[in-house]
């Protein structure tokens, strides 16, 4: 049996990819730092573009498009908690709370897409293709879409984490955290078959803090629906 067909087939992976409880009650007090590269944002996407942010938290990533310009943004979370933190950060931001992975919007309906620190929080490939496919339905022809997440560190804390619980996951990179939570650090070859349907168009290394304060290596990824 593959590391894959382990996780799908052992776990139930709708509940191990929401966590709500988790997200509703320790998610607001957590810091989220992985960078907006604003750069590259204004490069692919005008500032009359539509963008989303899904698993947006506590509204971060928007607010500073709204700093830079950007008045088109709608934040969508499940965590009741983290989208009444957002409205109260940024009222002038439209922050709705979802209850499944299909987003409440047309299909060609948005120019982009923002996924900041979203895969880490969904261990299971299931859940991480359901997303990445409703992003992709809901993108115009050329939107953007942008991953911001972790690599699977060459560390030896990172690394011990992985092999004790590779048996319990049957997949190497998805650990369970000391405060009750299941996470996930990510293979490049795993980020490239999950984003096989859009054009790269870059990767970025980016040094980042994680939600517990650590220092770890990162991605963000950019790439287009094609024309």
């Amino acid at each position: 049996m593959s590391r894959v067909s382990s996780l799908q087939q052992s776990t139930d992976h709708t509940a191990l990819d929401s966590q709500l409880e988790y997200w509703n009650t320790e998610g607001p007090q957590k810091a989220f730092a992985h960078p907006l590269n604003i750069r590259r944002v204004t490069h692919w996407l005008s500032l009359d573009s539509v963008i989303i942010d899904f698993g947006c938290g506590y509204g971060r990533s928007l607010g500073e498009l709204a700093e830079s310009g950007y008045e088109k943004l709608i934040g969508l979370d499940f965590s009741p908690a983290m989208i009444e933190a957002a409205r109260e950060r940024f009222p002038e931001i439209t922050f709705e709370q979802i209850d499944s992975v299909k987003i409440p919007l047309p299909d060609e309906s948005v120019d982009g897409a923002l996924l900041f620190s979203v895969l880490t929080c969904v261990p299971t490939d299931d859940g991480q293709r359901a997303i990445v496919k409703e992003l992709h339905r809901v993108l115009r022809r050329g939107g953007l879409l942008y991953i911001s997440d972790l690599w699977l560190q060459n560390d030896e804390r990172n690394q011990t984490r992985y092999a004790r619980d590779e048996s319990k996951y049957g997949m190497y990179g998805v650990f369970d955290l000391p405060e009750g939570v299941t996470v996930r650090h990510h293979d490049p070859k795993w980020i490239e078959t999950l984003t096989s349907e859009f054009y790269k168009v870059a990767l970025d290394d980016v040094d980042v803090v994680t939600m517990n304060g650590n220092p770890a290596k990162a991605f963000q990824w950019f790439g287009l629906k094609p024309a």
